[in-house]
């Protein structure tokens, strides 16, 4: 069975925007949706796949939302087949033996200006580095991300797209959900 993976941008962070793991999976089933499975409490689902391309289905989630909850929450959305590439794609395989160093940002699309990213001296943020393929931007943080003046850097980069980020253990343990 073919399934994609719904990333929610920014709930359940600092007690803003709550949504229940519960809740997702209520709403993501009133949508129609069949086997879902949420991981985590930021906003991971895994379903089977609706039959429609996943920025409709982004939308869908998205609309119904705000509907049922309130408030706005951007929602990405990758087939397993695109998520399975995104993990083959990774820059830095040597960053997989510690797991919780590499960063995977999602984008809702190729981002049109790259300039912002390039415009990143990368040599003044070594050890840590930082590389866009296609929709996503790798960022890898050997020294921990919350101590990154490259992911600050990054995260003020304003590259016209939506996007949210998992580390690498999200990353992996959604696609062994969509492989499931």
């Amino acid at each position: 069975m073919s399934r994609q993976v719904a990333l929610l941008r920014g709930i359940n962070v600092g007690g803003n925007r709550k949504f229940p793991m519960a809740r997702q999976r209520e709403l993501f089933a009133a949508l129609g949706h069949e086997d879902v499975t949420v991981l985590l409490q930021t906003g991971n689902v895994v379903f089977a796949d609706p039959g429609i391309p996943p920025q409709e289905t982004a939308r869908r989630i998205e609309a119904r939302i705000a509907e049922d909850l309130g408030f706005f929450v951007p929602v990405l959305v990758r087939t397993r087949d695109e998520l399975a590439a995104a993990v083959a794609a990774n820059p830095f395989p040597q960053a997989v033996a510690e797991p919780k160093t590499l960063h995977v940002t999602f984008l809702s699309e190729v981002p049109a200006d790259v300039s912002p990213l390039e415009a990143l001296d990368s040599d003044a943020y070594a050890p840590d580095r930082l590389r866009l393929v296609g929709r996503e931007l790798y960022l890898w943080c050997p020294g921990g991300i919350g101590r990154s003046k490259l992911a600050e850097a990054v995260s003020r980069a304003r590259l016209g797209v939506t996007a949210t980020a998992r580390n690498w253990n999200t990353v992996t343990k959604l696609l062994a959900l969509a492989d499931a």
